[in-house]
């Protein structure tokens, strides 16, 4: 089984979604985003650990942190490794006396899990196929652009981008408006 590392893009919210988050994973090497649509706990014990802000009781996901770690125990890492209906499906991968183990999960909570081991997330190639989205390689046009010295480059993509972005808000396409606000950050600075 093909997998290909990923990283947290972020979350986004949607007011048609029901209060439902997008969590947003874009390919380390590469160009493809995957969302996948998670709950609101899920979200704020996501975007807590990313954040490195401590509540002042463990979390549930901390609790169970502290429930691996106590049966001498680490999460190695995460995988998404199924897609059926529109559901995802992961698998948690971890070490215990010295026996690599996998355990079914949620992508939320395992992602969730992974962040506080600090563990990487995968997803298998025909995930990423089924669900990815293509997105444009901001930073390699940029680039080019000022390679061939055109004047006001940046500016020109930033304008691009923050029409991109006023579309994306006005049509409610929530998850593109995130991916092109980090990329406005990224040219801003």
């Amino acid at each position: 089984m093909q997998t290909i590392k990923m990283d947290i893009l972020g979350l986004s919210t949607s007011p048609s979604s029901g209060g439902a988050y997008a969590l947003i994973l874009s390919e380390t090497n590469g160009n493809r985003r995957l969302p996948i649509i998670i709950g609101t706990f899920e979200a704020q014990a996501i975007a807590l650990e990313l954040e490195s802000i401590k509540p002042p009781r463990p979390m549930t996901h901390d609790l169970l942190k502290n429930l691996v770690l106590s049966f001498d125990s680490e999460v190695n890492k995460v995988v998404i490794n199924d897609l059926n209906e529109g559901t995802f499906f992961a698998q948690i991968h971890y070490k215990h006396n010295e026996e690599d183990l996998e355990l079914d999960a949620r992508p939320s909570d395992a992602i969730a899990l992974a962040i506080r081991f600090k563990a990487p997330i995968f997803t298998t190639k025909k995930v990423l196929d089924e669900a990815g989205i293509v997105t444009e390689d901001v930073t390699a046009k940029t680039e080019k652009r000022k390679s061939s010295r055109e004047p006001d480059a940046e500016l020109s993509q930033l304008e691009i981008l923050e029409n991109e972005l006023q579309t994306a808000i006005e049509t409610e396409n929530y998850e593109k408006a995130a991916k092109i606000r980090d990329q406005i950050k990224k040219l801003k600075g």
